[in-house]
């Protein structure tokens, strides 16, 4: 281990730019983009199943309107701009009630599993090191991306309720002082703080499980903290660019949604490996035996 004076975080701290290009051409040299792009394709399949699948549950426990808003938020959060297209097919599912539970099921278990193998074997590459010291068992492997299709169904049906409690239990105003005062905009933090740290610890999970022997819970949330603190910058930019500049409409026409969805897709899902990037750096750093 280092020790103070060579800490991971002082150098880091101290040489920022060098420890990013360190980072960039890594993965660029492990085929990041190409990853990312395989990764999205397959969420992009599994997206809206997963999101109807949560919906089936949720509508036993709260009005459609209330689901529908709840789910747009979270929608919003990781497609930025395009919500609104699978919130129509939801609303249009919830509305015919369609028996197709099993299919779906099977439909989302599949693609997801998919979308998990394919993270798995990038997460192999970028922590190559490491796959070469440790083994997992075959079972293991098998299993492992049908758990984290089931822990992000239950992860998103949580943070739903969740999030109605707290508008629920928040009050519109408080009397204090002689005066009222209005607590809109603080309900309002309370869900965006909310949805980031879910953010946050649903990427720090994937860090921590996936890559072949466990990362330390330290270096789980330094890349977990970076992927969603980088996606929240671009998710804006994005929201402002599909709103304001983008001529997408013009070239793709009717398959406009489906194309910003699945951009969305592979920018999120580059984030995320190169969230994975920073970690195996910020590690070497700190074991530099394990080069």
């Amino acid at each position: 281990m280092a020790n103070h004076a060579n800490s991971p975080a002082r150098q880091v701290l101290t040489h920022p730019l060098g420890f990013a290009l360190t980072v960039l051409k890594n993965f660029r040299a492990n085929q990041g983009l190409l990853m990312a792009g395989a990764i999205a394709y397959y969420a992009l399949l599994s997206l809206v199943p997963l999101f109807v699948l949560c919906a089936i549950v949720l509508a036993h426990l709260m009005p459609p309107a209330e689901l529908l808003s709840n789910l747009g938020r979270y929608l919003e959060w990781l497609v930025p701009s395009q919500s609104s297209a699978v919130l129509e097919e939801l609303s249009r599912f919830l509305e015919q009630r369609v028996a197709i539970g099993s299919v779906l099921l099977a439909t989302m278990i599949f693609f997801s599993s998919l979308t998990f193998s394919g993270l798995n074997q990038a997460m192999a590459v970028i922590f190559a090191r490491r796959c070469m010291a440790e083994q997992r068992s075959s079972l293991l492997s098998l299993l492992l991306p049908y758990a984290f299709v089931g822990l992000l169904g239950v992860g998103l049906v949580a943070v739903t309720l969740i999030s109605v409690g707290v508008q629920t239990m928040m009050p519109e105003s408080i009397f204090l002082f002689g005066r009222p005062w209005y607590l809109h905009g603080i309900s309002g933090s309370l869900l965006y703080l909310l949805g980031l740290a879910a953010e946050t610890l649903i990427l720090a999970a994937i860090y921590h499980f996936l890559p072949v022997g466990r990362i330390a819970v330290r270096y789980a949330l330094i890349g977990g903290f970076t992927a969603a603190l980088l996606w929240e910058i671009i998710r804006h930019l994005l929201v402002w660019y599909f709103t304001s500049l983008s001529q997408a409409s013009v070239v793709y026409g009717s398959l406009t949604s489906t194309v910003v969805i699945l951009f969305s897709l592979e920018i999120s899902a580059t984030l995320l490996l190169l969230g994975a990037e920073v970690i195996a750096e910020y590690e070497r750093l700190d074991r530099p035996e394990a080069g």
